[in-house]
């Protein structure tokens, strides 16, 4: 019985397995470059801001604790905040791009001290932002004009909604 056959076989499949790897790791480092630049643009967002951030299981652990915050959801009403949103979280509009100046057409005709208003007078009291996930900026300028006015104890949930769900902690909706 002649073994080349089997042996040619052999090796073209373990040279198959090698590629096979090789395309993985050519994948994996392509996705690291997407990782890298989200991750950098999040960070340059919280030095310009100002905020600090809190991950999923902190924000759920404050909420189960009972610890006394306020907790923002910067997504539009109608298509995101009624359907689902964090417990006990309130809605306040902001856009997508970042806002350097306070437009009210942009924050859907609510005005600086509607925010003010929401936000409180005790400028020291935990404050948690978010919006969808990691990429929206929606979050971030609610963060950025939150300590903008003075509030000191400013947290962007940079995970947001889809973190929160893919968590599979329980969400709030409007009926």
């Amino acid at each position: 019985m002649n073994k080349k056959p089997y042996l040619f076989v052999l090796v073209v499949f373990i040279l198959m397995g090698f590629s096979t790897q090789a395309c993985k790791f050519k994948n994996n480092f392509e996705k690291e470059i997407d990782k890298e630049k989200g991750a950098v643009k999040l960070v340059q967002e919280v030095q310009r801001g100002g905020y600090d951030v809190i991950l999923t299981e902190d924000l759920k652990k404050w909420i189960d604790d009972g610890k006394q915050m306020l907790i923002v959801d910067t997504m539009p009403f109608e298509s995101s905040y009624k359907k689902a949103h964090v417990p006990g979280a309130v809605q306040f509009l902001f856009p997508i791009p970042e806002m350097n100046e306070w437009d009210d057409k942009e924050t859907n005709a609510k005005s600086i001290e509607d925010f003010m208003a929401l936000l409180g007078s005790d400028k020291s009291k935990p404050i948690i932002i978010y919006c969808g996930f990691v990429k929206c900026t929606r979050s971030h300028n609610g963060a950025m004009w939150a300590k903008k006015l003075g509030y000191t104890n400013v947290y962007r949930y940079s995970g947001g909604i889809f973190a929160w769900k893919g968590a599979k902690y329980p969400v709030q909706s409007v009926n």
